[in-house]
């Protein structure tokens, strides 16, 4: 019987799955935008910008500028995704669109224990998204996303579609807010005899923004408790970000619950309406470390 060695799907997954359940489409989970990779994941409380659109939907809310950000994620074992994100504002209301082409190359198809592989393909994920939000009552934000999802492995092929639902509730303290949002609520299409789980998750937590030292520095600090739905995975993300006049942010987080990553690192250069944002994020066990580089303009 024809089998397909997947071994960068393993080491793929073994970075995420850390208890019992059969969901795929793992490339949901890798995070979007480098600040908020560098961060420690957080952008589900700390995104106020286009990446929002990616975390929670509801944050949309907090920015009324036009965006658009391209990041290229050279993640570990030969897996590589490409993002666009666009935002603008239609009738008063912003509206984004999102993109997220991922790859996995040279997987080998062997039909027995032989040196040579008989093939090699590669692993195709792609998805397309369109968001809002808009304030209800009493300082609170509601966001909605719609995706088309698609993967292809080998000659098998599935779509499907996704929903995320966020809320953002501005608190009577300043630079204070709190979120609230799930994300990947949908289905899939069998891929050969089988349907995949979509990777539903809950996230729920705080993010707080001050200035010190006459303005000079702004510093934002978040935590979010997240809870994957069709999983025991539970895991806590910390982050911090400092900016320097607007110019230069060094930023740095932490995820705990994972077998292989923890620690997350990067900075960012912003050149008026112009940034440029670096993460780094080491994994253990041999998988080796990623590199996201995120480009955005707001105008």
């Amino acid at each position: 019987m024809r089998k397909i060695v997947f071994f960068m799907f393993i080491s793929f997954s073994s970075v995420f799955a850390q208890s019992a359940g059969n969901t795929g489409l793992s490339f949901l989970k890798l995070g979007f935008g480098a600040r908020n990779i560098a961060m420690g994941d957080v952008g589900a409380a700390a995104s106020g910008d286009v990446t929002s659109l990616f975390y929670n939907p509801a944050n949309l809310i907090n920015s009324s500028t036009n965006e658009i950000m391209l990041m290229h994620n050279s993640w570990i074992q030969g897996i590589n995704s490409e993002v666009l994100g666009v935002k603008t504002n239609i009738w008063g209301l912003p509206v984004a669109a999102g993109f997220n082409v991922t790859t996995i190359n040279n997987i080998e198809v062997r039909t027995g224990a032989t040196a040579v592989p008989d093939a090699m393909f590669n692993a195709n994920y792609f998805f397309g998204s369109l968001s809002t939000a808009f304030n209800t009552i009493d300082n609170l934000a509601f966001g909605i996303t719609l995706k088309y999802l698609y993967e292809g492995l080998y000659v098998d092929e599935a779509t499907g579609y996704g929903l995320d639902l966020g809320l953002n509730y501005t608190t009577p303290i300043n630079g204070l807010t709190a979120v609230a949002v799930v994300n990947n609520l949908g289905s899939m299409n069998k891929l050969k005899n089988e349907k995949t789980k979509l990777p539903s998750d809950f996230r729920v937590g705080p993010a707080y923004k001050f200035y010190f030292w006459h303005n000079t520095f702004e510093v934002t600090a978040a935590a979010e408790l997240q809870k994957y739905i069709d999983t025991n995975d539970l895991h806590t993300n910390w982050g911090l970000e400092i900016v320097y006049d607007d110019l230069l942010a060094l930023r740095g987080g932490y995820q705990t619950g994972y077998q292989s990553k923890g620690m997350t690192a990067g900075m960012g250069i912003m050149w008026g309406t112009l940034s440029f944002d670096y993460a780094f994020q080491p994994f253990s066990e041999g998988l080796g470390s990623a590199n996201i580089f995120s480009l955005q303009f707001k105008f």
